[in-house]
């Protein structure tokens, strides 16, 4: 942990400041999408369709001004223009994202997510045949111990179904996050990786259409969730990573739910039971082991140069 902290204190001060401000403000703009789609769906302010369709077509606008605006100041073109498997991910998460927060609490649904995301990352390194550290192996343990014991019969046990999709939700942005690895123009990707969801949110919106209701303040909350937390917001992120390793990211990211936590207790005036906490400190803490042990056995493989 040491050596991480230390590899970005040595960055130029004014990049570092960069870094570190970017990084927060995307951290929080990820579990804002939480908040706001719980402070929707849990009010019955917009269904989940609505909310899905609002949420991607206003990313759709955001990003395409932006896009627009970069290439007034860019000479270049890049050749990148994001593709179909990653718009299916995109919109695989964003619609049962929506579905699963109708019964999910925000803490919940935020450790379900993002606790999917990196299994699924961890996992899709095992197949691709990268050997694992026994600390690597000791931490998914923990990590699925955890999830096993939140989702035991019981009081405080989440919806099966809000489990359900929401895992599914995790898995699609796993999925996504490594398709827009190693990007060449992350800001194109991601405006025309929106873009192609357009046909997908035309047939959703054709299906549920005789079913939809909505308030002015439902589309308000997911047009923001839509624009500002997810357009602006994965922009943001692309920028910091340029700061972070792939190690820092991961670690950082595990900040979402503690942060969607608190949004939910401020905002949506709800309160963590002792499943929760303890099942996010197993999942949490499991996955940091994982990702600290694949910094250390990469480390210890190059001799410390990483």
């Amino acid at each position: 942990m040491f050596t991480m902290v230390s590899n970005l204190v040595n960055k130029p001060n004014s990049f570092l400041i960069k870094t570190i401000l970017f990084t927060g403000l995307a951290l929080i703009a990820f579990a804002a999408n939480s908040v706001l789609c719980r402070l929707a769906l849990g009010g019955s302010a917009i269904d989940a369709s609505t909310f899905t369709i609002v949420r991607l077509l206003s990313g759709v606008i955001v990003l395409t001004v932006i896009l627009n605006i970069s290439k007034i100041n860019s000479n270049s073109s890049p050749s990148t223009k994001g593709s179909w498997p990653a718009s299916i991910a995109l919109f695989l998460y964003a619609f049962t994202f929506s579905f699963a927060y109708v019964t999910l609490e925000t803490a919940t649904g935020a450790l379900i997510l993002f606790g999917s995301v990196q299994i699924t990352m961890i996992l899709l390194t095992i197949f691709s045949g990268n050997r694992l550290h026994i600390s690597e192996w000791v931490g998914m343990a923990i990590a699925f111990a955890g999830f096993v014991y939140l989702v035991l019969p019981g009081v405080t046990t989440p919806s099966v179904i809000g489990f359900f999709l929401m895992t599914v939700s995790g898995i699609a942005w796993g999925v996504y996050t490594l398709k827009g690895r190693g990007s060449k123009s992350p800001i194109m990707d991601t405006a025309y990786n929106f873009l192609r969801t357009l046909p997908f949110v035309i047939i959703l919106a054709i299906i549920t259409m005789k079913y939809a209701h909505y308030s002015a303040e439902g589309i308000l909350l997911a047009a923001l969730s839509g624009g500002i937390a997810s357009g602006i917001g994965y922009m943001i992120w692309y920028i910091a990573l340029s700061g972070l390793s792939v190690t820092q990211a991961a670690v950082l990211q595990l900040l979402v739910p503690v942060i969607a936590a608190f949004g939910g207790i401020i905002f949506v005036s709800e309160s963590i039971s002792l499943r929760l906490a303890v099942s996010s400190t197993m999942i949490l803490g499991g996955i940091l082991m994982v990702v600290l042990g694949r910094y250390y056995y990469v480390q210890l493989q190059t001799g410390g140069k990483t």
